[in-house]
């Protein structure tokens, strides 16, 4: 286990070598370079030639990335001159609040697709089973976005009951102490997800359902709730689990749709305002941010995988 581990930590920082030299290449892909694109169309060539040379971008490519890898390695992701804010103090400030958003968003999509998954395969081929199968694809199909401006129209709009937008408060105890402007937000997130976890909780229980210790199980008298609930249950979650790691740019990308929508000062919202105002430094920041998130949610992927089932051994 330890080796399989070291070799994961290896192969993850290969990993984040190639995509933050790719990130930091795709920078320069801004028309005119992003200098130009901070500055503006009506920028002179001599301030984009001192910009330029400010920033290191006059430099060869391996040593803009040797510095910038450098200056991430110290904790300093780069100074939004848009915003007048260190990217890292950015960050501070909205990681919390998008992270409440996908906690709450993604344990209601848990909560409600793992049951019905469990429940669509025990029936499965019956009018219930078709009933949420059909609801499960509407969610594959409907963007993320789409879901949002629907319950916006139906529960605000048209009927009153929740606000339109997501809590405006610049803290996490405040947004958490108004529960009504947070239901939009989360079911419309929860929605997409849930789809996928119901599907794939389906088909893991159907799978389990004809294993041989399934049979055992109820040879030697154990009841079906027992069976489902103490065999099946626990060895289905394994595929979950591994999806929960594997599912976390989809998750980042939902939450930054998500708070567009409703207006959520989180770091999905600020991430696209750094794009409509080309501020690449905020951009570099966030992207290597989720890069890592990524490379360390596939990780306790595996290891979550290796603890749920004890046949699993890495070699």
């Amino acid at each position: 286990m330890l080796g399989y581990l070291v070799r994961r930590l290896l192969q993850a920082l290969l990993v984040l070598f190639f995509v933050t030299m790719m990130v930091l290449a795709l920078v320069h892909l801004f028309p005119g370079g992003p200098i130009r694109a901070m500055l503006g169309p009506r920028a002179t060539v001599a301030q984009v030639a001192y910009f330029n040379h400010l920033y290191g971008f006059d430099q060869p490519f391996y040593i803009q990335y040797l510095k910038w890898v450098g200056q991430l390695l110290r904790g300093n992701l780069g100074f939004s001159t848009k915003l007048n804010i260190s990217v890292a103090s950015l960050i501070a400030q909205d990681l919390p609040k998008t992270m409440v958003l996908v906690a709450l968003g993604t344990a209601v999509s848990l909560l409600v697709g793992v049951p019905l998954g469990m429940y669509q395969a025990v029936n499965r081929y019956r009018t219930g089973d078709y009933v949420l199968t059909g609801l499960s694809f509407l969610g594959y199909a409907t963007p993320t976005f789409f879901v949002g401006l629907l319950l916006v129209e139906w529960f605000s709009v048209d009927l009153h009951i929740f606000p339109p937008f997501a809590p405006q408060s610049s803290s996490v105890i405040s947004i958490l102490a108004q529960p009504r402007a947070l239901v939009l937000p989360v079911l419309a997130y929860a929605f997409v997800l849930y789809a996928l976890w119901s599907r794939f909780m389906r088909s893991s229980v159907m799978d389990n359902l004809v294993q041989d210790y399934v049979r055992t199980a109820r040879a030697k008298g154990a009841s079906g709730r027992r069976v489902l609930w103490s065999h099946i249950f626990r060895n289905s979650l394994i595929s979950i689990v591994t999806l929960l790691g594997l599912a976390l740019p989809t998750m980042v990308a939902g939450a930054v749709l998500v708070e567009v929508v409703f207006n959520y000062p989180g770091m999905g919202l600020a991430f696209f305002t750094a794009a409509s105002n080309v501020d690449y430094q905020v951009l570099l920041g966030f992207t290597v941010l989720a890069t890592v998130a990524t490379v360390l949610g596939n990780l306790l992927a595996d290891i979550g995988y290796a603890l749920l089932d004890p046949r699993v051994r890495y070699s």
